[in-house]
């Protein structure tokens, strides 16, 4: 508990007395974005930073728990994209006083679902294009423009944007998608929480803890033998209980 308080999911307002943060997901009032739990964006208005989202493309918006999205992020959504296929790409369809049939949807470059998964942190006035996919983990750059998918924890920079490194050793990466601690109740994450900071001493920490009470086999046996080797025992629930004991 922190100053009497416990996290709630549904506050809008995580920070007492600051609105220029809020948690998403209470927020939402479009049927076609969809926002999961504690996933925050540094501004008091988050459907704003989603554009060209038009009801007839019925196209979603779909965030993950635990995301961390930057001030002037703007997700662009595939009613931005003009049909390329004809002799312009100018939409006459669309103002006063021209007369144009409009185009199919076959003939408009519909990129499908935008996601972004758990855990991503997304920076200062990043624009993500329509249909990304972008993985568990991974972080945008400031000013990057995302047009391709992104690998769960990877960094990526720059416009357009491009994987500088891996956040993880590829064995680290797997044991963390393995967890996927962002699906713990929200109870056993309060307790563990504070042990996420530090993977490398956490490691070393579980290793000596499992090496102590004699729990290496038991839980080799379970599946935990990679999760506990880089140090993420803490995260699964069976983990977390056999620790404890």
């Amino acid at each position: 508990m922190k100053e009497g308080k416990t996290p709630n999911p549904n506050t809008i307002n995580p920070v007492a007395g600051y609105d220029k943060e809020i948690y998403i997901k209470p927020t939402i009032k479009n049927k076609n974005i969809i926002v999961g739990d504690f996933s925050y964006i540094a501004d008091s208005d988050f459907e704003s930073h989603v554009t060209h989202h038009y009801e007839w493309n019925n196209d979603k918006l779909i965030i993950g728990k635990f995301c961390q999205i930057a001030s002037g992020v703007e997700f662009v959504m595939n009613g931005a994209n003009h049909q390329m296929n004809a002799v312009s790409t100018f939409p006459f369809y669309t103002l006063e006083g021209w007369e144009q049939t409009p185009p199919t949807q076959n003939d408009l470059p519909i990129k499908g679902d935008t996601i972004i998964g758990n855990d991503v942190w997304i920076g200062q006035n990043a624009t993500i294009l329509p249909g990304v996919h972008i993985g568990d983990g991974a972080i945008i750059g400031a000013n990057s423009v995302i047009g391709s998918d992104v690998d769960p924890y990877t960094i990526v920079v720059g416009n357009p944007a491009r994987p500088i490194r891996k956040r993880f050793d590829d064995e680290t990466i797997s044991a963390l998608l393995e967890t996927k601690w962002w699906d713990c109740c929200d109870d056993e994450l309060y307790k563990i929480a504070d042990k996420f900071n530090q993977l490398e001493k956490r490691a070393e920490d579980a290793l000596l803890q499992i090496e102590e009470k004699g729990y290496a086999r038991e839980l080799q046996d379970d599946g935990y033998a990679t999760v506990i080797k880089y140090g993420i025992a803490f995260m699964g629930k069976d983990c977390v209980v056999k620790m404890q004991e």
